[in-house]
């Protein structure tokens, strides 16, 4: 399993930060770049339509874009339901096409899940008024792998817009915000809160651009393989033009500790407060797992990335090694991945 990210006390914060536009054939080798006013533009001519591609996309894919459904979901009464729950149920299993669940505005208390049998479901929250995914489901009820208010277990998921909170966020039960185990996902300007265990990764493709997530212990954990930024089962996690923040406490916070007995984790262009630990990596007292882990930095800024005090398995990456962590060939964008405002026009034309 990969590596998680531990903090003793306080609040510690990763803002992922992709700052992008419109976009113009995808490019997986072309590596982000390290200065952050050019990231925009590499989107832009990386992310591209199905048209435009570079390589062969996966051919389930290129039937789904044509012609999503919308389902629209209004606490009000004003759309097609008023939960999730009951929109997701309409979903067809197996179906074969994009689904957009366009949801308005409001607090929405319900465990929500999209089961493996349903593909291609969006989840596209109001721009403006974002709507609150919140359940009281904590590691006591369900134990840590159910407790997700956001279960998602099918592949080709994307969401936008929403933010996902835990009922009754505490340090005495472990609750998972959004539990993610479906293939080649991706998330755009979403927000996930919590205390310890918000994130579960647990396998897959993802991505996750312009996302908030907050947590405190072992917040972002699992084994899939994700790009952070502004199949197998691979236990990498990539962070790229992030921001660490946090109240401070004692000793810091480790970047990750060796859950597993072979985590990989690197953190590339990321601006760390001094909230993390002067030893940065953890082997989460198993020394035995020192010579399998990779923990991994490239070019970090901040009063957090002082590498002087690191452990002996803390690796300080070169250009070379650090170009097939920061590029879209780590998560087969080319095969799969779209451009955001392939959602956006598509959703505003039928809404």
């Amino acid at each position: 399993m990969a590596g998680k990210m531990m903090h003793a006390a306080g609040f510690i914060i990763i803002t992922i930060l992709l700052a992008g536009s419109t976009p113009a054939v995808a490019n997986d080798s072309t590596p982000i770049p390290a200065d952050g006013s050019q990231v925009g533009s590499w989107f832009d001519n990386n992310v591209k339509p199905l048209t435009e591609r570079k390589g062969t996309p996966d051919a389930a894919i290129v039937t789904a874009e044509e012609g999503p459904k919308l389902i629209k979901v209004m606490k009000d009464g004003s759309g097609n339901f008023k939960t999730l729950t009951e929109a997701i149920n309409s979903i067809p299993e197996r179906n074969t096409k994009r689904v957009v669940v366009y949801i308005g505005g409001g607090v929405y208390n319900e465990k929500i899940k999209i089961p493996q049998n349903k593909p291609f479901v969006t989840l596209y929250g109001s721009p403006n008024n974002m709507p609150n995914l919140t359940f009281d489901g904590t590691a006591q009820k369900y134990g840590t792998v159910y407790s997700g208010t956001l279960i998602v277990e099918s592949d080709y998921f994307r969401a936008a817009n929403i933010i996902v909170t835990p009922d009754g966020i505490r340090p005495d039960a472990q609750a998972v915000a959004l539990h993610i185990s479906g293939d080649k996902a991706s998330f755009y300007n979403c927000k996930f809160f919590g205390f310890q265990d918000t994130l579960y990764d647990y396998k897959g493709l993802h991505f996750f651009k312009d996302c908030y997530l907050q947590g405190t212990v072992d917040f972002i954990f699992g084994k899939g393989k994700s790009l952070y930024l502004s199949a197998s089962e691979d236990n990498e996690f990539s962070f790229v033009h992030c921001k660490i923040t946090g109240t401070t406490c004692v000793g810091g916070t480790y970047l990750g500790r060796a859950w597993g007995s072979s985590p990989t984790m690197v953190f590339a262009y990321t601006d760390m407060a001094n909230v993390v630990h002067p030893e940065r990596w953890s082997n989460f007292g198993h020394p035995e797992r020192s010579n399998n882990m990779f923990y991994g930095e490239f070019q970090n800024s901040g009063p957090g990335s002082n590498i002087s005090r690191k452990v002996c398995y803390t690796k300080k990456l070169s250009d070379a090694k650090a170009k097939s962590f920061i590029n879209l060939g780590y998560i087969q964008g080319s095969k799969w991945f779209l451009p955001h405002s392939n959602i956006g026009s598509k959703l505003y034309s039928i809404v």
